[in-house]
This record gives structure tokens, sequence and C-alpha cells, in this order.
């Protein structure tokens, strides 16, 4: 994707075409799952060659809604602790969510140049992460939240995102996107969310493939119907 006044790239990896062995077979991109580390450090440099990203950004994710602005350029990939999204407008750093069913979701402003990755599981939806950090771009960069350009990644599905503990777990507002009895639509709330952040609904493209159903994604969900929830993560990465 481009835009004349600035260019960014942003990609959704699959599980494929890395090293790591079952059950994180192969493209693994967490160091959080137990997975041998020299296979996620192979796998994510073979993430950084394959786009040619200098660095990666990354965080040890909580399910919470603190954010990160990335302000000086990195010499070496970083994982810092406990957040959720991060910011930058910095050219050369790849900024990295990992997940297997969460969204991840990339916010791009053409104008000023600057680009966030969110990870946003139910908990980041009940929390508004997404509008929070559409704030945050505001206040860093001068971001008019109508130009920001968003994109919400493969991830759990309204097939597959059951929520028997809904009514104590979800807001009001989300019984709109119920679509049966314990199931919602999380791409539509995220949607919702980022419109009444000051987004164009035109300017949100949603993947639309579900982690749970596709084999081609990790997904936590399907790793607990099938065994103890061992699996890897797949990871969203956008840079200037």
């Amino acid at each position: 994707m481009s835009h004349h006044k600035s260019t960014f790239t942003v990609i959704s990896t699959d599980r494929h075409g890395g090293v790591s062995h079952a059950p994180y077979r192969s493209l693994n991109l967490s160091y959080g799952v137990n997975d041998d580390a020299a296979f996620v450090t192979e796998n994510r440099n073979r993430i950084k060659t394959q786009y040619s990203i200098n660095y990666l950004l990354s965080a040890r994710q909580v399910h919470g809604d603190s954010i990160f602005i990335a302000r000086e350029h990195l010499n070496k990939d970083t994982e810092i602790e406990a957040c959720d999204a991060l910011m930058t407008n910095l050219p050369g750093i790849g900024l990295m969510i990992q997940q297997a069913d969460c969204q991840a979701v990339t916010l791009f402003d053409p104008d000023h140049p600057a680009i966030a990755a969110i990870h946003c599981g139910w908990k980041g939806s009940v929390l508004n992460i997404l509008a929070k950090t559409v704030h945050r771009m505001t206040d860093c960069y001068g971001s008019s939240p109508a130009t920001l350009q968003a994109t919400i990644s493969p991830s759990l599905g309204p097939c597959c995102a059951e929520f028997v503990n809904y009514a104590t777990e979800l807001p009001p507002s989300f019984l709109a996107f119920q679509v049966k009895e314990n199931y919602f639509n999380f791409w539509q709330i995220s949607k919702m969310q980022l419109i009444e952040a000051g987004l164009d609904g035109n300017k949100i493209i949603i993947a639309g493939q579900c982690t749970s159903c596709s084999l081609d994604h990790f997904s936590y969900r399907r790793a607990c119907r099938n065994g103890n929830g061992q699996t890897g993560r797949c990871a969203t990465v956008i840079s200037l």
C-alpha cells in the first residue's frame, strides 16, 4: 500500500515458512510460548529479510491498554514489557503484534507520517484501546482521525467468537453485534470503535479471515479444543 505523501507496509503472517517444530510449526514469532528461542529468532529474521524491515519492536502483551511510543531509532530487535499498543513516526521500525486469535489493528497517518499497531482481544475491546491509540496519535503527531487508514488482521471471526459469560464480561453496547446465542462479531465491534474515534469507515479494511477456522493460522481457541492450548503466534507488522 502506498500514498503520495508517505509509504507504509503492513503484513499479516500465516503459520508457514518457518523453522519451529510442532506444536509451533512452523513460523512461530513469539518467545513467550515455550518454543526454542533460536527458532523464533530465525523466524523473525525471515520476516525482516522478506519485507526489508530493519528492526522489530514488539511487546509482552497483557490485554491492557498501555501504549508505547518509539521516539528513538532502534539498533536491534526490541521487545518491551507489559504493553498492547505501539506507535512511531520513525521509518525502518517494524511494529509487531503477536496473535493467535486476537486482532491486530494497524493505523497509518499519510499526512503526518506515523503508524500504530494494536493488540486487541476482547479485553482490549472492552477497554477501547483502539480509541485510546487514535487519540494518542492525535496528541503526539497531530493526526486527524478522519485521514487515518486502518486494517483489522485475520482473527477470531463471528463464526467462532463464543462468549458464554458475555453478560458479565462485555458492555451492553456490544449486544448489537451478537450474531447468535453467545457469539459476537468483534470485527464489526472494532470498526464501530474506530468510526466512533473519528475514522472514515471507508478507510477501514477488515481481512475477514477467521484464525480458528483457518488451519493456515495459529489459533489458541483451536489448540484448546484439540488439546492443551499450546500453539505458536502469527504476527502483524506495520512499518514506514
